[in-house]
């Protein structure tokens, strides 16, 4: 039997008005996604409007608990993980 970890996750800018929430906790599996990248494709496999916002060949920034990270960043229990467009100054 798996445990279940609890990851708050948090959509800005164009991907939170894609997917029309700025934040939900979602429960896992432990083994069923244990880095960021996972993460991402759960919630790509949910389907519309997940998938698009989220789609790979976009390109996406993410951090862990508020420190920008790559995809190969690891989760646990309460994680914050955050998703946005890339954004530049001017």
């Amino acid at each position: 039997m798996s445990a279940t970890i609890k990851i708050t996750v948090k959509y800005f800018a164009s991907i939170r008005e894609a997917i029309g929430v700025s934040s939900e906790s979602i429960l896992l599996d432990s083994m069923q996604a244990m880095s960021v990248m996972a993460l991402r494709d759960v919630l790509i496999a949910k389907g519309a409007p997940y998938a698009d916002a989220l789609a790979r060949g976009k390109s996406i920034r993410t951090a862990l608990n508020q420190v920008m990270c790559d995809e190969s960043a690891s989760l646990a229990d309460g994680s914050e993980v955050a998703f946005f467009p890339p954004v530049t100054g001017g």
